[in-house]
């Protein structure tokens, strides 16, 4: 048993190794297959649904033109006098009755013909009691039970739209009848809008499916329902009547985003689904995929798996034969690095054996090497982050920008000017308060240019207001982000570098949004710099402190050390037209 351990323990690397390969050739065997069937999947629905698109087009367009025969019709029957005088006049003697109808059928007979093409009933009930109809076995309720029936009373909701509704039969009482689509109008006068009648044009639902029966087959049905999710037709008959709200709501999501099909559980089976909207009906027009049904017909699962089988066999068994023959030299490699010193980095192996050995020891050794040299860049990257974390926090208060700014407030007090005195003292106040708070502390763009704005007002009552300040600032960013006094530097540079030259001029601070990223820019009109152009920083000009100990190179790595290597300042400048600082940070609000 001990020897057996013994050679397992050499042997654990090959069993590793074979483990790992059998799993990632099973793995990629079986990801390989169901990607492949995935891809195939979606390449079907995409056809299908290009396919069925088209075919709803057909359905659509036929049952559309069956729409224009029943407007037709419709609209012949609004313009009769005889119609109209047959629904409209009272009791007379039957000769002056007989003549009515006889001149009202003859007129109903030209109009029948506009729609023989369908086997359709037309009825026609008016307010005075009397009533039409080309075929009474489509309906068998009186003139009043129909006068009040749901069908009329929707339509004289909406008396100018032409509706199309359900209506069966045995819902209303009636033995052994079928489900009927209604196409419902009522009757107006064209000057005063009053209604004399109510038109109702009938089909059958089996006479109605024929306009799509030819476009299914098992697995590929049509159904057409309403707003309520009743389906009025399918060619599944048990599903006629049946309301599925789910199935309503998928059409109008389909219809409302323009998706090309949905994938979905309807009638507990997976389906897709492709619809399209029938506006002259107010009716969704569905296209149902069985998915099973049509991914069965086109993958067969048996051969899949008994080739996955065989190609899998034959990978692990090449797999086997080179795992071993290469386990055998590190087997060897394996014994000579049992006894090293774990986290001795100067550890180095002799380079000595097989070719396999050799090699290894070469890499091992120059492991050994890179980490060595890793951990120096690592130590000299840690020793600049330090030294930038360090720059970016000084926030001592130079003493001759104090001294200077409260000889200026004791002066304005000499010269009696009390209230530009206390302005001054204020806007000190808000300055020092926030340079000596928490340093790592971000601020919004709104509190930023207060603080600027405090400085500037010091720097005019110091020097005069020989150098103008404007801001223009973009409204969605005052809220954002930004680290205390990134600002600032820029500005007192401006302030007292640029104009050197020149007696007067401008400082312009800009602050806009690009997608998620806030754009900073301090422009001048001063001397300008030689040298100088995008991603470049220049040297300071002057050594002395003005304010605070905050430089544009600090500022520049301040920002990279806390965003990344994607922010920071670049500067422009031209001799005699000004120089132009552009600071690029994250646009943050939280």
């Amino acid at each position: 048993m001990r020897r057996f351990w013994n050679a397992f323990k050499y042997q654990r690397l090959f069993t590793k190794i074979f483990l790992v390969m059998v799993i990632s050739i099973i793995a990629v065997s079986a990801l390989t297959s169901l990607t492949t069937i995935r891809m195939s999947e979606r390449l079907f629905m995409k056809t299908f649904s290009i396919t069925n698109s088209k075919v709803l087009y057909q359905i659509k367009t036929s049952i559309e033109s069956f729409n224009y025969s029943i407007v037709t019709a419709a609209n012949n029957i609004l313009q009769s006098g005889s119609i109209k005088s047959f629904l409209t006049e009272g009791e007379s003697d039957s000769l002056t009755v007989a003549k009515t109808y006889y001149s009202m059928n003859q007129q109903m007979k030209r109009i029948q013909s506009n729609v023989d093409a369908y086997e359709v009933g037309i009825t026609l009930v008016g307010m005075n009691g009397r009533n039409y109809a080309t075929d009474r076995t489509y309906f068998t309720l009186s003139t009043e039970e129909l006068k009040h029936h749901r069908l009329t009373l929707t339509t004289l909701l909406e008396p100018k739209r032409l509706m199309y509704q359900y209506y069966n039969e045995k819902s209303a009482g009636g033995e052994g009848g079928e489900p009927l689509l209604v196409a419902t109008k009522a009757l107006m006068e064209r000057t005063t809008g009053g209604i004399y009648g109510t038109m109702y044009v009938t089909i059958r639902e089996r006479e109605f499916k024929q306009f799509y029966t030819n476009f299914t087959s098992e697995g590929n049905d049509v159904l057409i329902l309403n707003r309520d999710g009743i389906i009025l037709s399918s060619n599944r008959e048990e599903l006629i009547g049946q309301t599925s709200e789910e199935l309503v709501r998928h059409a109008e999501e389909i219809n409302d985003t323009g998706l090309d099909y949905r994938q979905a559980k309807v009638f507990g089976n997976d389906s897709i689904l492709v619809a399209d909207y029938l506006p002259s009906y107010d009716f969704y027009l569905v296209n149902m995929i069985d998915k099973n049904i049509a991914l069965n017909q086109i993958f067969d699962i048996k051969t899949i798996v008994l080739i996955c089988v065989m190609i899998v066999s034959a990978a692990l068994i090449i797999v086997f034969l080179i795992s071993r023959q290469i386990t055998k030299s590190l087997t060897l490699f394996v014994r000579r690095m049992s006894n090293v010193t774990k986290h001795d980095f100067g550890n180095y192996m002799n380079v000595t054996g097989s070719y396999e050995i050799r090699e290894l020891g070469k890499a091992y050794n120059y492991m050994l090497d890179e980490l060595h040299a890793y951990i120096d860049r690592l130590v000299e990257t840690q020793r600049h982050q330090r030294n930038a974390e360090l720059a970016a926090l000084q926030r001592q208060i130079n003493p001759h920008f104090l001294y200077n700014t409260l000889a200026s407030v004791k002066m304005l007090v000499q010269q009696g000017s009390k209230e530009k005195a206390a302005e001054t003292i204020n806007a000190l106040i808000s300055l020092l308060q926030n340079t000596i708070s928490n340093v790592s502390e971000t601020i919004t763009v709104e509190e930023e240019l207060a603080n600027l704005k405090n400085y500037v007002f010091i720097n005019h009552v110091r020097y005069g207001g020989r150098i103008r300040v404007d801001y223009f600032v973009m409204p969605d960013c005052m809220q954002a982000r930004v680290p205390k006094l990134i600002i600032q530097p820029f500005i007192e540079n401006a302030f007292f570098h640029a104009f050197n030259k020149k007696e007067e001029g401008f400082i312009h601070v800009l602050i806009s949004s690009e997608g998620h990223t806030l754009i900073c820019e301090v422009v001048d009109n001063g001397d300008g710099m030689e040298g100088v152009s995008d991603n470049t920083l220049p040297n300071p000009k002057s050594k002395r402190q003005l304010f605070t100990g905050i430089g544009v190179i600090n500022v520049h790595e301040r920002i990279k050390l806390l965003y990344g290597e994607e922010y920071g300042v670049t500067i422009s400048s031209q001799p005699g037209e000004g120089t132009k600082v552009r600071v690029r940070l994250p646009k943050e609000t939280d």
